[in-house]
């Protein structure tokens, strides 16, 4: 259960999601966070010009041109709050748009694929395709509304709206808060630090569909370090509802380093102890 908390922390990735996604943010006259948000054209270009400071200051071209990427590190998982767990080693490998293996404990024996909307857990006993319901539709999730296509696609898309909503104090920085809400009415709010520009807090909400009860997820970026051109967040807390949900550190991190598509096959799936 620990290895499974761990691998829900660490895949919220640079990928889109498909149409199967569960609900999430309302349209503009019912969602709170934005009913006080002005949306006039000097806003919205406003709100632009911020966002490309972030996408600039994160590494321009060459953040845009990730195609993959590979990191090493530590997670460790929460329950209301409380630590549960006492770290978990993991090898992640993503090639973008939708493609993640994650690789976990010491010997690497419990391994995590996820492909498109398909998940698997690869262990010594074979292959698990891994349940939607209960383990892979929170993963769609975060990937849907990574920090990543937030950047990288939604902001490109037609009938996208950009918010400015003025400057806050987020994860104990003073920062500009942007609000992004895509044709579907889903809605992301960034805070980007005021002076560096980089992403310091991410924040979703969606409404569960059976209890329908709204539920907000977050994620706190630090510890930046430049990575072959790209700022890469070392540090990132997840947040649900409120309370830590996960956290994980990264000790190596590497992009474009030609991950082959058989990586990502269960079909196919190396032994998990295998280095890549």
């Amino acid at each position: 259960m620990k290895c499974a908390l761990i691998v829900l922390v660490l895949t919220a990735v640079m990928v889109a999601q498909d149409p199967s996604a569960p609900p999430s943010a309302q349209a503009p006259s019912s969602n709170p966070v934005s009913q006080a948000i002005p949306t006039d054209q000097a806003n919205s270009r406003k709100a632009r010009a911020f966002l490309d400071q972030a996408i600039q200051a994160l590494g321009g071209d060459a953040y845009l041109n990730v195609r993959d990427l590979s990191t090493e590190g530590r997670g460790y998982s929460f329950h209301r709050g409380e630590p549960n767990s006492l770290g978990t080693l993991f090898w992640r490998f993503h090639k973008y748009p939708d493609k993640d293996r994650i690789e976990l404990t010491k010997k690497r024996d419990v391994a995590e694929i996820y492909n498109g909307d398909k998940g698997y857990e690869v262990t010594y006993k074979g292959v698990r395709e891994l349940e939607k319901k209960e383990e892979w539709e929170p993963i769609l999730r975060r990937r849907h509304f990574s920090l990543d296509l937030v950047l990288r696609q939604w902001i490109k898309e037609p009938g996208v709206a950009l918010f400015y909503e003025g400057q806050t104090v987020a994860a104990q920085k003073q920062a500009d808060q942007i609000t992004i809400m895509n044709a579907k009415n889903e809605a992301v709010t960034l805070w980007l630090d005021s002076f560096s520009h980089l992403p310091v807090k991410k924040s979703f909400s969606w409404r569960d569909p059976t209890d329908k009860e709204r539920n907000t997820e977050e994620e706190i970026f630090d510890n930046y370090r430049q990575i072959q051109g790209v700022m890469t967040p070392f540090d990132t807390t997840r947040v649900y509802n409120g309370d830590m949900s996960a956290q994980y550190f990264l000790t190596s991190a590497s992009y474009n380093q030609n991950l082959s598509d058989s990586l990502f096959d269960p079909k196919q799936a190396a032994p998990a102890n295998k280095k890549h």
